[in-house]
């Protein structure tokens, strides 16, 4: 089994009604929107989809939900961050049961394991399922980085296919390719990265701020892969301001709000996260104001094609 790890891959949001329920009606909006600006897949059940409180039950009705509006269009990746192997390895049987595509997997949560045990949990799951993987690397958030040395021992691990790049160090593109070549694809995980990586060889752009603004994302990504950087420049610096909010502690809260404010969203969040406001909401709020007012006109980036 095998996934096209090219191109924009959004890590989805998880709508909530106002009374905590799961808003599929919205959440499909907001997937239609996805599919139309061209995406290359979708990511449910990541740190925007605010893995951390939902339940099993929830993760279901997502993946099923997003598996019957996608219709196969695009894979359909789910997230695993577990701190138990054994919970890790449940859910990976459970994602195969459901129909998902492939795996997000984070390391070990809360306890920050060694090198042996961070490749030992890996492959441990690998070896479990016949399902595509992508290794989240994101030393910054999540204490643990996936160092070069530990890549060469999870090479072994065919369905290890690919990496969420978020060490927030961009040569970490080049080293990989160095000492991998394609072994694995990567995927930008920082939006306020993503051109710099993809002009250095990043595969695709599993992104946030996309969430919002799917066009704009999907049209940087291909006018890059394309060579035409002067566009996908013109389109980045509009789009930076935005694509700083994914690097906050609130990134759920403020992608949320750019997302209602552009209506394929909502500002529902869950419990402890609560909702923004006063001078922060404010201000956050005019940052997206702005660029809505200023979006740039995009040529016809769907016509272009990419590997």
């Amino acid at each position: 089994m095998s996934i096209n790890w090219n191109g924009v891959f959004p890590a989805l949001t998880t709508k909530f009604t106002a009374d905590d329920e799961l808003d599929l009606i919205l959440f499909n909006k907001n997937l239609e929107a996805q599919l139309e600006a061209g995406v290359n897949g979708i990511i449910l059940g990541g740190t925007l989809g605010e893995a951390s409180v939902l339940s099993i039950e929830e993760k279901e009705k997502l993946v099923k939900n997003a598996l019957q509006k996608v219709e196969g269009k695009v894979p359909v990746v789910l997230n695993i961050a577990e701190g138990a192997t054994r919970e890790a390895l449940r859910q990976a049987q459970l994602a195969k049961d459901w129909g998902v595509q492939g795996l997000m997997l984070l390391p070990p949560m809360r306890y920050k394991s060694d090198h042996t045990e961070t490749v030992t949990y890996f492959k441990t799951i690998a070896s479990s399922t016949e399902l595509p993987i992508m290794i989240y690397n994101n030393p910054v958030d999540y204490k643990i980085e996936v160092t070069l040395d530990m890549f060469e021992e999870l090479a072994e691990e065919q369905n290890i296919q690919s990496v969420k790049e978020s060490t927030r160090d961009v040569t970490n593109v080049t080293r990989m390719i160095n000492r991998f070549g394609t072994r694995f694809k990567i995927l930008c995980g920082i939006d306020t990265l993503a051109m710099e990586e993809l002009c250095l060889g990043a595969d695709g752009w599993v992104a946030g701020l996309v969430d919002a603004f799917p066009k704009e994302t999907v049209a940087i990504y291909k006018l890059v892969k394309a060579g035409r950087i002067s566009e996908a420049l013109t389109i980045y610096r509009w789009y930076m301001p935005l694509l700083e909010l994914d690097i906050h502690p609130k990134l759920v809260q403020y992608i949320k709000l750019a997302e209602a404010e552009v209506g394929i969203g909502s500002e529902h969040v869950r419990a402890p996260r609560l909702l923004l406001e006063g001078e922060e909401r404010e201000r956050i709020s005019g940052i997206i104001s702005k660029a809505v007012a200023e979006r740039p006109t995009l040529p016809d980036y769907l016509s272009i094609e990419t590997d």
